[in-house]
């Protein structure tokens, strides 16, 4: 079974493009291709990635999918479209012709209005997706669990995925709403979750392998080993550590599963999900 990363990042850094890159995080302002990524990959045993959305705009798309040309570890992308425009299924029938694209993404965790994504125009988007083959990636925040589930609620029969475990603040070690909320959303079968940008949510400097385990367990009793997948989120990752000790934090949770439920979580999950 191969190994995939489910939840990677490229870009030419741009300042302006990628304005929420503040002075902080001076370690990511620069460039990051496939020619970063690929010995990474190969030094820890992980065959491909899912190569996912930062910019919202189609051009994104094109430039993904030249790198995805010239880059056979890159499997799958999830792009951008707008969802709200009234020629979506033009949109969507231009990007079935492009096998690499396995499905969207908006960042929906910066929107204002915290139910943007059940906005008529939007959910009418989102209805058009299972048609073409698409998934859809919920970059949300803890309170938008309810609204997510509502649209997962909507469009059963639409695959949806959380990312980043709809980042708990793990650093102020909150955990009762977000909980409830991954908890009521994991009922849905349709909707899977990636387990990805946990130590950006932690405190940079101090977090250990063990900070992450009431949140892992959370997900793991919710979603089984059946709807999650391993994510570096690279190399928004460099702020809180290097891409070993993310994908360590991962693997040392799950040592003690069976070899078949590793290798889903690992890989054959992404494989399922994407249609890889």
């Amino acid at each position: 079974m191969p190994r995939i990363d489910s939840h990677v990042h490229f870009w030419d850094y741009d300042p302006v493009q990628n304005s929420w890159i503040t002075e902080d995080m001076e370690i990511i302002r620069r460039d990051f291709l496939p020619g970063d990524l690929g010995p990474l990959l190969s030094a820890n045993a992980m065959d491909g990635c899912v190569l996912v959305q930062v910019n919202q705009t189609e051009a994104e798309n094109e430039f993904f999918l030249k790198l995805a040309s010239a880059h056979n570890f890159v499997k799958g992308i999830v792009g951008w479209v707008d969802l709200c425009s009234g020629d979506i299924r033009h949109r969507l029938e231009r990007y079935q012709t492009e096998k690499k694209i396995r499905g969207f993404r908006h960042i929906l965790q910066d929107e204002a209005d915290r139910a943007y994504m059940l906005r008529p125009d939007f959910a009418r988007g989102i209805g058009s997706l299972r048609e073409f083959g698409f998934t859809y990636d919920l970059l949300v925040h803890p309170d938008q669990l309810p609204n997510a589930l509502q649209l997962a609620r909507t469009f059963p029969e639409q695959p949806f995925i959380i990312d980043h475990l709809a980042k708990p603040a793990i650093r102020d070690r909150e955990l009762a709403e977000w909980k409830k909320g991954i908890f009521n959303i994991s009922r849905m079968e349709n909707v899977y979750c990636k387990l990805s940008g946990m130590v950006t949510e932690a405190h940079w400097e101090s977090w250990t392998n063990k900070t992450f385990i009431p949140y892992l367990d959370v997900v793991v009793e919710s979603f089984g080993t059946d709807r999650l997948l391993f994510g570096s989120d690279w190399p928004v990752c460099l702020l809180a550590g290097n891409y070993k000790e993310v994908l360590n934090i991962a693997e040392d949770y799950f040592s003690a599963y069976s070899p078949v439920e590793k290798e889903k979580i690992f890989g054959g999950n992404a494989l399922a999900f994407y249609g890889l």
